[in-house]
């Protein structure tokens, strides 16, 4: 691949190319040296796609549902870009991609952009560049996003801040279980879809979904809708594209899209902070330091609280002292 130069590879990312976009999108994974002035350029150019976030429990059938709604989005005209969010292996690093072979048959649409992401182990699945990456390709044109996580741990709640809608994904067996789900994966849902519907029990489990939407106390005028789908055979994935499209359009005429935007960069911000300020405390105070200071904490000859002020004293000592140098 062609050592594109700084400005020559945004310029060309931005007018959707393909080669430079996917070099731009492994900057921003790397952490190019570079990647910020890339990121900085695309941001300005983003905020028009419309990213949905599609998740739930393993076996949901996920990956065959997104590449349904790329088809239906595509069927309208629209651009799609996939970021299909994979765990990491434990011995490489990198995603394990078994699950996109589904997506093969989108590969040649000119209209639609795949990008298969590893987790690196961040907390609860969703990689820490997923926002980025979704702003570089809302930058580069494409105008709607489906971000599709692994479905573990926290990797729910952190879609709902990428995403401006998300959708839970079921099957019917989840029906028995809707009442134990996890409240942080009921109240991210903007739609819940029931996949594999002609199993049994899927209007059961669809029944159990809208039972449990009654008990919570409703946070907005929207009514979370509950449909059926068989995305292995197309069926139903129109009705969820115009559930998308519905809440869109609630969203944007309450100023909800803004808010939730607004919340999404506010967390951003937050998280870029934290991350800028642990690296300078890395920088201050060496690994033993850090380490002696955990041995005191076992061996409760400090509290954590005492121990992190006697690090951050030890920082600051050294931050002032590099000032003066």
């Amino acid at each position: 691949m062609p050592d594109f130069a700084v400005q020559d590879l945004i310029s060309r990312t931005l007018a959707g190319e393909r080669v430079p976009l996917a070099r731009a999108l492994s900057w921003v994974e790397n952490e190019h040296p570079q990647a910020g002035a890339l990121l900085d350029a695309c941001f300005e150019r983003s905020g028009r796609a419309f990213r949905i976030g599609i998740t739930g429990p393993p076996g949901a059938g996920k990956s065959t549902l997104v590449t349904q709604l790329a088809k239906a989005y595509r069927s309208r005209g629209e651009t799609v870009a996939v970021v299909a969010v994979d765990p990491t292996s434990p011995f490489s690093g990198g995603a394990l991609l078994g699950d996109r072979v589904r997506m093969v048959e989108l590969a040649g649409d000119p209209g639609v952009f795949i990008r298969s992401m590893a987790t690196r182990g961040s907390m609860g699945g969703l990689a820490v560049h997923t926002a980025q990456v979704c702003d570089v390709l809302d930058a580069a044109g494409f105008q709607r996003i489906l971000i599709e996580t692994v479905g573990v741990g926290q990797s729910e709640l952190e879609v709902a801040q990428t995403a401006d809608s998300t959708v839970v994904v079921l099957v019917p067996e989840s029906g028995d279980g809707v009442q134990a789900m996890k409240a942080g994966l009921m109240e991210i849902a903007d739609v819940f879809a029931i996949n594999k519907a002609d199993r049994d029990g899927a209007d059961r489990a669809a029944f159990a979904v809208r039972s449990a939407l009654e008990l919570r106390a409703p946070t907005s005028e929207w009514v979370v809708p509950v449909e059926l789908a068989v995305a292995s055979r197309g069926q139903g994935v129109d009705t969820l594209v115009e559930r998308f499209e519905e809440h869109l359009r609630f969203l944007s005429a309450g100023g909800g899209l803004e808010r939730r935007r607004r919340q999404r960069l506010a967390q951003r911000l937050e998280d870029m902070v934290l991350d800028a300020m642990w690296a300078a405390f890395e920088d201050r105070v060496s690994d033993a330091e850090r380490q002696a200071m955990l041995d005191a904490v076992v061996r409760r000859e400090a509290t954590p609280r005492q121990a992190a002020e006697r690090l951050m004293h030890l920082a600051a000592e050294r931050d002032d002292a590099a000032l003066l140098d």
